[in-house]
């Protein structure tokens, strides 16, 4: 008999005997559903995360910041803003403007209506082109800021999250009170976002220079020819990035975090329940002493035993990752969490499920490496002293 069949005739043997190891085989599926059902879940929170991140994006959105710097820690001058309009390649709006948005970011604080905890978040100062370079940005209550006036709208996230945003409330910053006077909605992606006349901003807050300038452009194959003349302009100390990039670099902190928790938590659970298989396995494996010592004595092969074992290692782990990956789906796909102050929704993907099954398969691979082994060095004597 070749070590094809040998192996064939050993795997067919194993899984009819299952209904008889069904505590051990039960051990091992439950074990491996816990690890990926956990490990699934905890990276949706970092393929929601990012999804929500890019939700919004521009594919024509160029940001420009100082050379070098980070886009909420970056200085654009006045005089160096007002040449940018100028640019080849910007799109203009339905009044002939280029559309342009500066921004001036300052802090703002915020209490949760539920448990009252102090947050922090920004407070924009943005031009009124935000509303055609945010075509997805549209008023549910109220109406836009007018220039000149310390008036404030926010989104409806912070409506429902934090408390003092009904229309008409004031909210208490330098210069004075600031009045709320329209909600918006962002489409999908939505966070608390708070948006005021960015003039009235930055005379308030003593500020002589843009955080970021935003520009739209025609299209994205414009974005070469338009980076290419602000880094020919002399007057210029500004890199131009798409809003894909800096939106990127801006959550890579966050994105690298959840990933090392999703990984060292899926991590720690994987091996507790790899050390599960292994000791079900070898438990397994003593069962058949008897069996396998006379399945050598008349003629099996060790590598066509230790192929079996590793073969119902992995196949008992399979209905473990799908039991695993289908509860992280049921239980948590658009859960809606806010780790670290930011909200989204967990996403439970095809990929996410298939890293799970993958990650499974791997446990029962090594689950079932010793106990195969093991199994293949039982000695032949055993089974004559049992004849």
């Amino acid at each position: 008999m070749n070590s094809l069949r040998q192996f064939i005739a050993l795997l067919a043997m194993s899984l009819a005997g299952v209904p008889q190891r069904l505590g051990s085989v039960l051990t091992i599926i439950i074990g491996v559903a816990c690890a990926v059902g956990v490990l699934v879940s905890m990276l949706a929170m970092g393929t929601g995360a990012r999804n929500q991140e890019q939700a919004n994006v521009s594919a024509d959105g160029v940001v420009l910041s100082s050379v070098g710097s980070r886009p909420f820690s970056s200085s654009v001058p006045r005089e160096e803003a007002a040449v940018i309009r100028d640019m080849p390649g910007i799109r203009r709006g339905s009044d002939g403007e280029p559309i342009v948005a500066f921004e001036s970011l300052v802090g703002m604080e915020g209490r949760r209506r539920v448990t009252g905890t102090r947050v922090f978040f920004p407070l924009v100062g943005i031009s009124e082109s935000v509303l055609q370079y945010r075509p997805e940005m549209h008023f549910t209550s109220g109406r836009m800021f007018q220039r000149g006036l310390r008036e404030l709208i926010a989104s409806n996230t912070c409506v429902r999250q934090f408390s003092g945003f009904g229309i008409g409330e004031r909210r208490s910053l330098p210069g004075g009170d600031w009045t709320i006077v329209g909600h918006f909605d962002q489409g999908v992606g939505e966070q608390c976002t708070v948006y005021a006349d960015v003039d009235i901003v930055m005379s308030t807050f003593a500020r002589n220079a843009y955080s970021i300038v935003s520009v739209l452009l025609r299209s994205p194959s414009d974005y070469d020819a338009f980076r290419a003349a602000v880094q020919a302009n002399p007057t210029l100390h500004l890199e131009a990035k798409h809003e894909k990039e800096v939106v990127q670099d801006a959550f890579k902190q966050l994105n690298g975090l959840l990933d090392f928790v999703s990984y060292f938590v899926g991590t720690i659970m994987a091996i507790g329940a790899t050390l599960g298989a292994v000791n079900s396995l070898y438990s397994i494996v003593d069962a058949r002493r008897r069996e396998l010592a006379t399945l050598r004595a008349i003629g099996f092969g060790s590598g066509a035993i230790v192929a079996s074992i590793l073969c119902e290692s992995v196949l008992l782990a399979l209905p473990g990752a799908l039991l695993g990956a289908g509860l992280a789906w049921a239980l948590f796909n658009g859960l809606s969490v806010s780790p670290f102050g930011y909200s989204f929704q967990l996403e439970v993907t095809r990929s996410l499920a298939l890293t799970g099954v993958v990650w499974a398969l791997a446990m029962g691979l090594f689950g079932g490496l010793f106990p195969a082994l093991r199994a293949a060095r039982v000695p032949v004597t055993t089974a004559l002293r049992a004849t």
